[in-house]
């Protein structure tokens, strides 16, 4: 069980994980190096622990205490309660949300692990924000997905952002990242997917013709603005197209993903 401690000092040094929350650079290094990451809200922080990852500590403002007792009945870790003027002077934010946990990461499973029992993956290119990303993970969560495979310079889907966006489906949904970008949808195709890419290239055809018969897909994503790098477009075994009204060429990447992601598990 949890051990409760009160605390009246926003200084004090045992709160360093929650400091300056707001600071992304910052955050990403001391997460990273520390291996750590930060859950916000009770619906997600009680996803994360009973998804098996293990607390650091907790923090929250005291009327949460007892709606978060059977979340501190499976943990060790200290729980830090302090009022919400005080968690707001650490986080940088206020915590309308009323709880926080840090969490120590796992190991990233290997791209062969991930793949194995899967029948339609979401494959991401450099996505850069956060927001998007926790709602694609979302999305093909919620949609019937397996699994998400991301290329290096993605963004983080453990960042507090992404996390709370995506409502925690980053501690369900099957994921790693792709350790070599160049060969990546090589490799899958290799590996019996067929790679279908959302991209305006003028051979793209509707989605759901692209989608119509594939065993295993792979459904590839490229980035905000400028969207699949040259290389991906062309290594992909289909292009697809969302067709779209006159005068709008496409969607959001994170709305693209759930309409994509629909009629691809219908197929």
């Amino acid at each position: 069980m949890a051990e409760v401690l009160h605390i009246e000092d926003p200084a004090d040094p045992r709160l360093a994980d929650y400091r300056d929350l707001r600071d992304v650079e910052l955050r990403k290094h001391l997460e990273t190096e520390h291996g750590l990451f930060l859950a916000e809200g009770e619906k997600v922080v009680r996803r994360a622990v009973e998804a098996g990852f293990r607390p650091r500590s907790l923090l929250m403002a005291p009327r949460w205490v007892e709606g978060l007792q059977d979340v501190l009945d499976l943990t060790d870790a200290p729980c830090f309660v302090l009022d919400e003027a005080l968690a707001e002077q650490v986080t940088g934010f206020h915590v309308h949300r009323g709880a926080l946990a840090s969490l120590e990461r796992k190991p990233l499973p290997s791209v062969e692990s991930v793949l194995a029992d899967a029948r339609s993956v979401l494959v991401l290119e450099d996505i850069v924000d956060h927001t998007n990303v926790g709602a694609i993970f979302r999305s093909g969560a919620a949609l019937g997905f397996d699994a998400v495979l991301l290329s290096p310079r993605c963004a983080d889907p453990l960042y507090r952002r992404a996390i709370k966006v995506g409502m925690g489906a980053v501690f369900t949904m099957p994921w790693t990242r792709l350790p070599d970008w160049h060969a990546a949808l090589p490799s899958l195709s290799a590996a019996g997917f067929t790679t279908v890419a959302l991209t305006l290239a003028e051979d793209a055809r509707p989605i759901e013709s692209a989608v119509a018969g594939v065993e295993r897909l792979a459904l590839v994503l490229g980035s905000e603005g400028p969207g699949l790098s040259p290389r991906w477009e062309e290594s992909a075994d289909r292009r697809a197209i969302i067709p779209m009204r006159e005068g709008i060429d496409s969607l959001n990447v994170a709305a693209a993903s759930a309409v994509a992601c629909y009629i691809a598990v219908r197929r």
